[in-house]
């Protein structure tokens, strides 16, 4: 499927008969790489949580994350800084439960079959602008919508839909809805205030780490299980904090002004590609024909979604 085009290049640069394909700059190969970086973050949590519960492993990611960024918490120092706390906070519970449902998801299921489940968020994202911002979807982004539900199908059912990974698959479904509800909370509060977004991800970062620290708590008690001394344990841990987070929200930031948000939801598009690649090479997990027939069908959609958007903001420029 062919990306907006940006700018025309040479005839005949990457296409044939007079056609010329957009290439990549350097914002777009940034993002590529977070891309196959984001991909990889399912390997690494499996890897993680497979040594540690998945809530001490949440109350260290998101713990370790904050850390690092408490030097932004100083952009609170705004006039309205009680009502920009507050729906940073909300912002903030709402992704802890994301991250809740993809980290108990991606523990119970397959890498492959979570990154690809993740990015029905595409396709959930307008049928959750239709339901909270009251903004109705146009027919091919209903019909995309439909094909992404179509291959989850596919993809949960590829191994005869065992308990373990029907749980895991079904989870990785509700997390993938609650990042279209998150994008709906994001445009309706969280542009309210005028924080820095780096501020904005510390608060969320803190609160997470709190409300993962009382799930913890409430589900195995005070006492706090020893650290593993794995070398794969530290190394999963120190990838998902320093690139899947930090860096990888650095680029995004960096390219927000540099490229259009097409380009950009295209790009990042790849992502569950990437993870199901990685799973395979790295993890030696296994996909059945059907379930790379599901998660392709997953991605087309993605793609098509990101495509008609960027086609309708380009008609109303």
């Amino acid at each position: 499927m062919n990306t907006p085009s940006v700018a025309a290049g040479p005839k005949g640069a990457l296409g044939t008969g007079g056609r010329s394909w957009p290439r990549l700059g350097r914002v777009e190969w940034l993002l590529l790489l977070v891309a196959v970086i984001w991909g990889g973050s399912y390997s690494a949590a499996k890897v993680a949580t497979g040594e540690v519960p998945v809530l001490q492993f949440l109350v260290l990611r998101f713990g370790l994350t904050f850390l690092i960024l408490l030097p932004a918490l100083r952009g609170l120092a705004v006039a309205s800084w009680p009502a920009a706390l507050a729906g940073a906070s909300v912002l903030g519970i709402n992704l802890l439960a994301i991250f809740v449902c993809e980290t108990f998801g991606v523990s119970l299921t397959t890498a492959s079959n979570a990154a690809f489940l993740i990015s029905l968020c595409v396709a959930f994202t307008p049928l959750c602008e239709w339901w909270l911002l009251k903004v109705r979807p146009s027919a091919a982004v209903l019909a995309a919508a439909g094909l992404s539900l179509l291959g989850a199908g596919l993809l949960a059912f590829q191994h005869g839909g065992s308990a373990s990974l029907a749980w895991g698959d079904g989870l990785m479904v509700l997390a993938a809805f609650l990042r279209g509800v998150m994008v709906c909370m994001t445009r309706r509060h969280g542009q309210r205030h005028g924080l820095p977004a780096l501020t904005v991800t510390a608060v969320q970062m803190g609160v997470m780490t709190l409300g993962s620290t009382v799930l913890m708590v409430a589900a195995h008690g005070t006492a706090w299980p020893p650290l593993p001394h794995s070398m794969s344990f530290w190394l999963a841990m120190a990838f998902l904090v320093l690139l899947c987070t930090l860096f990888a929200f650095f680029v995004q930031n960096y390219a927000a002004s540099r490229t259009s948000p097409s380009r950009v939801a295209l790009l990042m598009g790849s992502e569950p590609m990437w993870g199901a690649l990685i799973a395979v090479l790295w993890m030696g997990e296994q996909m059945a024909l059907q379930g790379w027939i599901g998660g392709l069908l997953i991605v087309a959609s993605a793609w098509w979604v990101t495509r008609q958007e960027g086609q309708a903001d380009k008609g109303g420029a």
